[in-house]
Order: structure tokens, then sequence, then C-alpha cells
């Protein structure tokens, strides 16, 4: 079986890269988080990684991370565009926002036949996520054996405000629902969410498993999302052509209701780390930081 490739959704980073939160530094080196998903998927044991960005960036994207790490993977570029459709489709009139994570790896296609990881660029996942994720990846299964890196829901929020979380339902290991919940907030250890801008809560256990969009797919999937795409497509554009958007995680999900896939939830134990608010900044830092100090990490990485 061919070793598998990552791919990094980073599309978003596009036009904000004046200053935005994915390239803020977040150690004394000046490495951004992106550098410790690499390093992390490395040291797993990928070699190829495929960047989904939008086709302006690219020179940017090329100086400022692509051209650090070449001498370490196979490194490959793809562009996430409007006009990416299917035959017979066109941009409705207005549409400026992306047509989602599902569409942005579908756009990745043709540079993938082997199993591969998926994981957004401005996220820390931690070193036993890219491990479990790869040694899943690795082994024989069947084209529609899937996994999913679940994370303790404590683990994933801040204090500085709500966040969006996907609620993992689970049965013997396997995923059989995402749900999404919009605004979960910090309760102690443990969290709660609601559905009603504030007027009620409902408690969520702190050991609550959540996904964070770090996904492992059999290459089989790549044919899912483009063949459902026309699907949403045609309800997107009758009810909401200028802001709907296609999801990764509703391809894995429909697989798991027509009962013709499977995704396996490997938990960890890792912390996830990310920049939802600016005060978030400082406690990234400090968290990277400690990571250095306990060898978790050199102080510099693609140095042979």
């Amino acid at each position: 079986m061919s070793n598998p490739s990552l791919i990094i959704m980073a599309a978003g980073m596009g036009s904000r890269f004046g200053g935005p939160k994915q390239i803020i530094p977040v150690d004394d080196e000046g490495q951004i988080i992106i550098d410790y998903s690499l390093y992390d998927a490395y040291r797993a044991g990928f070699r190829k990684v495929i960047f989904v960005i939008k086709k302006e960036m690219e020179a940017d994207f090329r100086e400022r991370i692509g051209n650090r790490i070449a001498p370490f993977f196979d490194v490959r570029y793809v562009y996430q565009t409007l006009d990416a459709l299917p035959e017979g489709y066109s941009v409705p009139e207005g549409r400026k926002k992306p047509w989602g994570t599902g569409h942005a790896v579908a756009c990745a296609r043709d540079q993938v036949d082997e199993p591969f990881a998926v994981i957004n660029a401005d996220d820390y996942y931690g070193q036993s996520a890219f491990a479990e994720i790869y040694r899943f990846l690795a082994e024989d299964r069947g084209e529609n054996e899937h996994a999913m890196v679940g994370y303790r829901l404590r683990n994933t929020v801040t204090e500085h405000g709500q966040v969006a979380r996907g609620i993992c339902h689970i049965e013997n290991g396997l995923l059989t629902e995402v749900v999404e919940r919009v605004h979960i907030e910090k309760r102690g250890g443990d969290a709660a969410y609601t559905e009603d801008d504030g007027a009620t809560f409902i408690p969520l256990s702190g050991d609550t498993i959540v996904s964070m969009n770090l996904w492992g797919f059999r290459p089989r999937f790549m044919d899912e999302l483009w063949a459902r795409f026309p699907a949403f497509l045609d309800k997107a554009l009758a009810e909401n052509p200028l802001k709907a958007e296609y999801f990764l995680p509703t391809v894995a999900n429909a697989q798991i209701q027509e009962k013709i896939g499977t995704v396996r939830v490997l938990t960890t134990d890792s912390v996830w780390h990310g920049m939802t608010y600016a005060a978030d900044l400082d406690e990234v830092r400090a968290a990277i930081a400690a990571m250095h100090r306990d060898g978790s990490y050199p102080a510099r990485f693609w140095e042979r």
C-alpha cells in the first residue's frame, strides 16, 4: 500500500497574509502553528503533503512555508477556486465564499491515489494525533473504512469565549453521528452549549469526544466527495446560493447513515491549541514554550 499523504486545508490563509492568526509566530524562532503540524506529521511517517490554497497566494505560501519543507516532503499545491464545479454548474452571481471543506479536499482528487489525512492549517493537533491517524491509514483496510481523531472537549475549549465543536456519538469505537454545536462555553473542567442565544445552557461533560477536523480516508472517499457534490449544489443553489458550504463531515456522515462506510474514532489526550480569540495567543505561546522545555520539540525545525 502507498505511504499515506497529508492534505492541509490552507485556502483560508489567502489575503490575510499581512497579519493573520495562521502566521503569527508562536515561539522564539518565529515558527508558526503549521510548522508544528508538519513536524509532527513527519515524525509520524508522512512524506507527501498537499496544500489546498488560493492561486493568488501561491508565491507567498511557497516563500513562507513550502520552500522550507521541500527538502523533507513531496510538496504539492492545488487551488480551491469557486469555479471548480462539476460540468453543467456555474458560480452564482455574487458568490464570494468558498464552497467549504468537502470541496477543498475534492480539489485535491487528482493528486491523491493513496490513503490520506486531512487537517486545518491553523490548528495544533499534537504528536499522538498524527501518530494515531498515520498508523490507521498505513494498515490494510477496506476501501470504505475511515477514521477520525477525537479530542476530549475539555482539551479544546478556550477561557476567552465560545467555540463551535462537532459532538461525536460513538458505539463500539465507531462514529454513529456528528452533531455540530455552534455555541459552547467552558465551565471549569466541563462545558455547556446553548441553542437559544444563551437563554438556557445544556451541560456537556469535559470527557465528551469532539471532532477537530482531523480525518483519515481511503482514496475512494475522493470519488464519494465529487459524486455527492452535484446533489449539494442543487439544494444550495436553490436555497442559499451565496453562503451554503459543502462540509467534509457531511459526506462521512452520509456514508455512515447509508451503512456503506465506517469511521473509527481514534481518541487522544492531546491538547488542541488554536487562536480563536486574540487573548488565546499568550496561552498558545506558553504551551508551546513548555513543550520545548520538556524536550517534545527541538528549538528549530527543518534543519538537516
